[in-house]
């Protein structure tokens, strides 16, 4: 990954909730950035411009998402959001996608949920290749090389994809390798900003 690749910013006060979060994203092919808190994630805002996406809960001890949330956009601080709560109610939903959340999950969800909204979320960053460049890109790849391509950016591991389209394991890890190689992409992130140009 190069330092300009998107990122996840997971902010949460639970510690075993970060530790395992941050593993499942890192595990999809994300980057994952942890804070403890809303001001240490401030903090780092503050420092740096910050790119990808964030992933906050919102019940959290200081400061909590929603207030998170609007201190960002005070800021002007343009990062897809997404609320992960234990605590998930409509009103606290409704209020949060109204002040531009992307997505809204409850614990506990499943990984596919998750990864699912990151995808989705970091897809809807502004796109730095045209959509000629992409589709070109797409049109090097083998109808196999492109239903793989599918299942990745539906968030499926590979032996889901491998049981799904009956073939080896090994048979779908080369087979994505090549259609990540054609394409120039680095991770799954990379792959759904340049696919969904072209859609």
């Amino acid at each position: 990954m190069t330092a300009a690749s998107p990122s996840v910013h997971l902010v949460d006060d639970n510690e075993a909730f970060r530790r395992s979060t941050a593993w499942l994203l890192e595990s999809a092919g994300f980057r994952v950035h942890t804070y403890a808190s809303a001001p240490e994630f401030l903090s780092a805002t503050a420092r740096a411009p910050l790119a990808g996406c964030l992933v906050s809960d919102i019940r959290m001890p200081t400061m909590s998402g929603i207030e998170l949330q609007e201190e960002l956009n005070r800021l002007d601080v343009r990062l897809p959001l997404i609320f992960v709560t234990a605590h998930g109610d409509v009103p606290l939903a409704v209020e949060a996608m109204r002040r531009g959340a992307t997505d809204f999950i409850e614990k506990p969800f499943d990984s596919d949920t998750l990864i699912g909204a990151v995808q989705r979320a970091i897809a809807a960053a502004p796109a730095a290749e045209d959509d000629g460049a992409a589709r070109t890109k797409l049109a090097k790849l083998t109808p196999r090389e492109r239903e793989v391509m599918e299942y990745v950016i539906a968030g499926k591991f590979n032996k889901v994809i491998a049981d799904i389209l009956n073939i080896s394991v090994k048979t779908v890890e080369l087979h994505r390798a090549n259609m990540m190689s054609k394409l120039g992409v680095h991770n799954v992130q990379e792959l759904v900003r340049l696919t969904l140009r072209t859609r």
